[in-house]
């Protein structure tokens, strides 16, 4: 039988939760909150995989609640071998930004749920309560940014010169050719040019689409600003 399976007073099962987190305030405070409730019990914390695998094989817990990011590996890699030594553990995973793959590997290797580490605590504790193998809880806030990430990778990659960057973040100014031309001290023609060279390797068909797509990518916030540009040459 395993150590966690305790019996209170009134007959009702408590579940015994090892944490495995690096983050030691925060593995402080949730097993605070866990020794406040009736029902759950803490049973340990590990810091690392190396750790976390050897004390859920020495004290067996109903259930771990692990961070995916751990100094020695990532909490996918521990789950898989807490799960090969005892497959009815239940494992919660904790992260902030699960990729699809990710989400793919828990449900393969049989991680019961995926939570934000900043998420609310009564969340946490109502998805440990009600944790079960062969299902996996994931939060909405999570599932979402996975499936933003995943549409973001589909889009193929464009890469711009910094001329084209600096041309771009004028047209994001509102500026037009001629007035971003003088800024970048170019000529009208050879700042249409980079016009062109952007509205198409954009797929726009327009400035203002460019600007859109653009910023959908991200790649208004980086490189050089354009009023820096234009700091450079009245200098």
């Amino acid at each position: 039988m395993s150590m966690s399976h305790v019996q209170l007073q009134s007959g009702t099962r408590t579940l015994g939760i090892i944490v495995v987190d690096d983050h030691t305030i925060f593995a402080e405070l949730l097993v605070g909150a866990l020794e406040r409730e009736a029902d759950l019990v803490s049973l340990g914390t590990a810091a690392t995989v190396a750790d976390g695998v050897r004390l859920c094989r020495e004290l067996r817990p109903d259930l771990v609640v692990m961070d995916y990011h751990l100094p020695d590996g990532d909490g996918l890699r521990a789950a898989a071998r807490i799960l090969a030594h005892a497959p009815e553990t239940r494992i919660v995973m904790l992260t902030g930004d699960p990729s699809p793959e990710a989400l793919e590997a828990a449900a393969a290797i049989g991680i019961c749920g995926f939570l934000p580490k900043d998420g609310s605590l009564s969340a946490m504790l109502d998805t440990l309560r009600h944790a079960r193998p062969g299902s996996m809880t994931v939060h909405p806030a999570l599932l979402a940014d996975s499936r933003n990430r995943a549409k973001r990778a589909a889009v193929p990659s464009v890469v711009l010169t910094q001329r084209e960057s600096e041309v771009l973040r004028l047209l994001a100014q509102g500026s037009d050719v001629q007035a971003s031309s003088r800024v970048l001290g170019i000529s009208p023609n050879t700042c249409r040019g980079y016009v062109k060279a952007i509205l198409a390797k954009l797929g726009a068909h327009s400035q203002l689409e460019a600007v859109v797509k653009a910023t959908d990518l991200g790649l208004l916030g980086a490189g050089r600003d354009a009023r820096d540009a234009r700091d450079a040459r009245d200098a």
